[in-house]
């Protein structure tokens, strides 16, 4: 399969199109954007999703919420862009590349002096720089990443980072499709991610569509397969990580850091830089997004599996303590501990 026959988030003519990932693997349908609602909605539900692409679907998203402006003021239109950025980062707060995306676009506006029409033009031209920037990432994340593997490994993935979630490759995944491409045959255990199942309907989707050996597991057999030794590298994405490499990703990434750790097993996680919060600290200062209680009990099911009035705890991100993080890949290089240290030096480059 041609990676670019999956774009989650694309502009075709003047019409900004976003694949409705939570309708795959069943039906393959492309909803149009013409509001900053839709754009809002669309990142809220998941529809689009990863840290990457919903950059992407901001930048797009800002320039088509202000291109049918009809006024001639330059000032009144900076002030309609930072209010309509304020709605929209609040669609999703963990994901930086949301802020990032938004931020980056509203500083080309604001260093800009000319006319509205040529306002709307370098809001479409920042956007489309963000994405062809975020594809050069994920390839060059994919030839650093595959340097750490050998082939015939066995590897575990933990929701979903590939090129659903970017403009093209994607994060952690990207090594596997450079590998697959080299005929190096690793074997992937795809855990299926409780409770919107990006693992099971993404992950183990576009893998096997490019042919890559995947088999889907659940969430607690991870433990299983790192024990019978199927396992020689975790390979996983990243949401937001601390300026002292603490990782902000899918819930339950964490669990999957802690027991390949016991295991002795190296766990990988690839973070864009665009996605290092330099301003957070820590993990602990990571706000984590709250879910409605609906996924767990409801959406899979053709009838309610739990109690009704049953109370649900459900944070869409935990976050991975940098001590079980073997290593940090990004489009500059592979990172290693001490990480409060190297990630600034990598800011530096």
């Amino acid at each position: 399969m041609n990676l670019s026959e999956i774009v989650p988030v694309k502009f075709t003519g003047d019409k900004m199109l976003v694949l409705d990932q939570t309708k795959l693997p069943g039906e393959q349908k492309y909803l149009e954007m013409t509001t900053k609602e839709d754009v809002f909605v669309a990142i809220k539900k998941m529809k689009v999703r990863g840290a990457p692409a919903i950059g992407v679907a901001a930048g797009y998203g800002l320039y088509i919420s202000l291109r049918d402006y009809d006024g001639t003021n330059l000032n009144e239109f900076r002030e309609k862009a930072h209010k309509v950025a304020d709605y929209l980062v609040n669609a999703r707060p963990t994901a930086v590349n949301l802020s990032w995306a938004l931020k980056r676009m509203l500083a080309r506006l604001d260093d800009f002096r000319g006319s509205v029409s040529g306002a709307k033009k370098l809001l479409f031209e920042e956007a489309d720089r963000i994405r062809k920037e975020d594809e050069q990432s994920c390839r060059k994340m994919g030839e650093y990443g595959l340097t750490l593997l050998k082939p015939g490994m066995g590897i575990l993935t933990h929701c979903n980072a590939g090129t659903l979630a970017t403009a093209k490759y994607g994060t952690s995944l990207a090594p596997l499709y450079l590998g697959q491409e080299k005929n190096y045959r690793f074997r992937v255990f795809a855990d299926e991610t409780r409770p919107a199942l990006q693992g099971a309907r993404l992950t183990a989707w576009e893998l096997s569509k490019a042919g890559v050996d995947v088999t889907l597991i659940c969430d607690d057999m991870a433990s299983i397969v790192m024990k019978n030794g199927w396992i020689d590298a975790v390979l996983v994405g990243c949401d937001r990580m601390a300026a002292n490499g603490d990782g902000a990703n899918k819930i339950g990434t964490s669990g999957v850091a802690i027991l390949a750790k016991e295991y002795g097993i190296p766990f990988y996680m690839f973070v864009p830089t665009s996605t290092i919060d330099y301003d957070t600290p820590k993990g602990d200062d990571i706000e984590i997004e709250l879910r409605d209680g609906r996924e767990i009990c409801e959406m899979w099911y053709k009838t309610r599996m739990a109690p009704v009035g049953i109370k649900t705890y459900n944070p869409s991100f935990d976050v991975t303590s940098a001590e079980y993080i073997t290593a940090v890949v990004t489009e500059k290089g592979i990172v290693y501990p001490p990480y409060e240290e190297n990630l600034q030096k990598l800011r530096e480059k």
